[in-house]
């Protein structure tokens, strides 16, 4: 009995551990490429934080895909490659960044920011 315990404890211990920077509710159009297929996907963003975002969209990548995502929100364009961790049927994706280069890294810094100031 006790080893279920822990192990469950283990499981939730874990996930929490995944989400390391603050989300905040963001809409932004989304575009996502699949690196590999080719394949691409549009939805909107529900949140973001500076790790990555979560997409709404009815059909989602599979885990893993690694793609390039385009974000645009009052008129300023993000560019960053992602991948996805975490999928949720007719639901969305949610996607880690892992490649903000310049002036990408900028603008979702100013993002961010606007967001704390606000809440």
């Amino acid at each position: 009995m006790t080893g279920q315990l822990s192990r469950g404890a283990g499981r939730f211990g874990a996930l929490r551990d995944r989400r390391y920077t603050i989300r905040y509710p963001f809409a932004a159009d989304a575009e996502m490429i699949d690196m590999e297929s080719g394949k691409q996907l549009t939805g909107v963003t529900s949140d973001i934080s500076l790790g990555g975002c979560f997409i709404c969209t009815s059909k989602p990548f599979e885990l893993n895909t690694r793609g390039r995502l385009q974000l645009t929100r009052n008129g300023q364009i993000l560019d960053a490659m992602v991948i996805v961790r975490i999928v949720k049927p007719r639901i969305g994706v949610g996607v880690e960044f892992f490649d903000l280069e310049p002036p990408n890294d900028r603008i979702l810094s100013d993002w961010i920011e606007g967001l704390r100031k606000n809440r």
